[in-house]
């Protein structure tokens, strides 16, 4: 089992949450859009939220400001989390506006309102999951887009909570985190989407 755990670090990686939370989300509302729509604001997330991060964490890496692609050291997160801070916030400027995506704009300004969390915690000398972050902001908006759109996803719902214990355990066998930081990861992901669900639900 210790073994299998870490998979689901890489799987569920911080990198991947916008992606998987827009291609569920037009999965569910794909008969309010046209293709093309679906085509471009998927294309802007995937360039803003994964390649552009992606690349700029290789220069990291080869540069030695970070040592792994998981960024353990406290001292080497101020970075990732500004520039994922900042990418959600051009995202929600300029392309997941909300006058035209409003259920995107609300879980990607609580993805920002997270990292801002997290960074905070950074200054108290304090390192929380980013991981955890990641997975539970993505279940509130699951849950959310099941009550918004009258949709049974029971069955997702349960896979997702299921995905939490499943990452939270894979970081605590990777040594990566303690059980504390894993529940400020997880608070500082959930509360951010619960309280911007009173803005779209």
């Amino acid at each position: 089992m210790k073994k299998i755990l870490p998979i689901f670090s890489y799987l569920f990686h911080p990198l991947f949450t916008a992606f998987f939370a827009t291609l569920f989300y037009f999965s569910i509302t794909y008969n309010f859009f046209v293709w093309q729509e679906i085509f471009i604001y998927s294309i802007q997330v995937i360039l803003l939220t994964l390649l552009l991060p992606l690349s700029i964490f290789f220069l990291l890496l080869s540069t030695g400001k970070i040592d792994s692609f998981m960024v353990e050291k406290k001292s080497q997160r101020k970075t990732p989390l500004l520039l994922n801070a900042g990418l959600l916030l051009v995202l929600i400027l300029k392309s997941i506006t909300y006058d035209k995506v409003p259920e995107l704009f609300f879980f990607f300004l609580g993805g920002i309102i997270s990292s801002l969390i997290a960074l905070i915690f950074l200054y108290f000398d304090k390192k929380i999951s980013i991981h955890l972050i990641g997975i539970s902001a993505l279940t509130c908006f699951i849950i959310g887009i099941s009550l918004a759109f009258e949709v049974d996803l029971l069955y997702t719902i349960t896979f997702f909570i299921l995905m939490i214990g499943f990452v939270g355990s894979s970081r605590l066998v990777m040594n990566a985190h303690n059980s504390s930081e894993l529940v400020l990861g997880f608070l500082a992901g959930t509360f951010p989407q619960l309280l911007l669900w009173y803005f779209w639900l």
